[in-house]
């Protein structure tokens, strides 16, 4: 089954941070405060994605008051921070939201990602990822992770459930109703 078949059923997107949200840079300031920066483009897409019906959640096994912080501006409800155990998070979510493994859709770019992207029904990897990541994945990104990998999925998931052009037409009407 190809990406884009597999990308119809999806209900929730699960991203992780580092190398994901993130260019897997992490900054630490003169007091030892850890930094990271979040792409726009990728936070536009995360909103739009739950405007229309899909679940977002984080995993990731750092913990971090910046990821908190974005996740609470992005109204990302389901953030699983310190969580080396990724597979107990995904039980959880799936628990949550009553969903089977081909409705998740599961973003990561290293090793410890493998096991929930094994289980995804839609596993996918930006650009930057470790090749273990990317030879395993059903999608990998034309874009890095902290510069619009996440767009491209929420994009590439939202096409294929038809929705797409909707939200064109939507942002389109915006303007229009602008000028009136």
């Amino acid at each position: 089954m190809d990406s884009k078949t597999r990308a119809q059923k999806i209900k929730l997107l699960i991203l992780d941070v580092d190398g994901v949200l993130t260019n897997g840079e992490i900054i630490f300031s003169r007091d030892g405060d850890a930094m990271k920066v979040f792409n726009p483009t990728d936070g536009l897409g995360l909103s739009i994605a739950q405007r229309n019906g899909i679940h977002i959640a984080i995993i990731t096994g750092r913990q971090s008051d910046m990821v908190r912080l974005r996740a609470m501006e992005l109204k990302i409800p389901d953030i699983y921070q310190g969580f080396m155990d990724k597979l107990q998070a995904l039980a959880e979510l799936q628990d949550k939201y009553g969903l089977s493994d081909d409705e998740i859709a599961y973003v990561g770019d290293d090793l410890n990602d493998l096991p929930v992207l094994m289980r995804a029904g839609l596993a996918c990897a930006p650009a930057n990822a470790v090749e273990d990541v990317k030879s395993r994945v059903h999608y990998v990104c034309r874009r890095e992770g902290g510069r619009g990998a996440v767009r491209e999925i929420v994009e590439m998931i939202l096409q294929a459930q038809g929705k797409w052009d909707g939200i064109i037409q939507e942002y389109l009407n915006q303007g229009k109703q602008d000028r009136q």
